[in-house]
C-alpha cells in the first residue's frame, strides 16, 4: 500500500507540471481551469440587459447580484468550464455562464468627465465632453488614445480616462 502511495505521489508530481500553465489559483473552486483557450485576462461585454452574477462557477451557487446594463465592458480574469469569472469596473467580481457574454469591445468613462476629440490628439477641436459611467464600442487603441462612439458621438479619448482596454494593448 506505502509502494503504492508513493507510485501515485511520484505520478502526479511529474503530470502538475504540464497542467501549470492552465491552472489559476482559486482558493473557493480548488483550480481554475482555461477552457476557451482565448488569453484570461482579457475584456467583454454583458450580452443581455440582465446578467445573473453568482458566487461560484455554477447554478448551484447563489445570485449575488444582478448586472442591468447591456454592453457593459467586463473582464474576464479566470475561466471553469462554461463559466466566467468577471469583474466589472468598479472592481466587483463574481461568475456569470460565458452565453451571457460576447466579444464586443465597449469601454466605460472613469473619474470625472472626458472630452471625446475630433483627432488623437488635445490641441484637436472637441467633439463632446462625457460623464463618469458613460459606455461605449472602442473601435481602435494605439498609444495613449483610443477611438470610440459615445452615444452617437465618434472621436479620440485618452487611454487613461477609460475603463476596458489594457494600458499597452493595440485595439484594432
Amino acid at each position: 500500500l506505502r509502494l503504492l502511495t508513493m507510485a501515485s505521489v511520484a505520478l502526479l508530481m511529474m503530470v502538475a507540471p504540464l497542467r501549470a500553465q492552465e491552472v489559476d489559483p482559486e482558493p473557493a473552486t480548488g483550480g481554475v481551469i482555461k477552457t476557451s483557450g482565448l488569453p484570461v485576462p482579457r475584456f467583454v461585454s454583458l450580452r443581455s440587459s440582465e446578467v445573473n452574477v453568482r458566487t461560484g462557477p455554477g447554478t448551484r451557487y447563489p445570485i449575488e447580484w444582478v448586472f442591468l446594463r447591456k454592453e457593459m465592458p467586463v473582464e474576464i480574469t479566470a475561466e471553469f468550464d462554461t463559466w466566467r469569472r468577471i469583474r466589472d469596473w468598479e472592481g466587483s467580481e463574481g461568475w456569470v455562464h460565458q452565453s451571457m457574454l460576447n466579444g464586443h469591445r465597449n469601454v466605460v468613462i472613469l473619474g470625472s468627465t472626458a472630452t471625446l476629440y475630433q483627432e488623437s490628439r488635445t490641441d484637436s477641436s472637441p467633439v463632446a465632453r462625457a460623464q463618469p459611467g458613460v459606455m461605449g464600442p472602442v473601435q481602435k487603441c494605439d498609444g495613449e488614445w483610443c477611438q470610440v462612439n459615445l452615444g452617437g458621438y465618434k472621436g479620440w479619448l485618452r487611454r487613461k480616462d477609460v475603463w476596458g482596454v489594457y494600458p499597452q494593448e493595440k485595439v484594432e
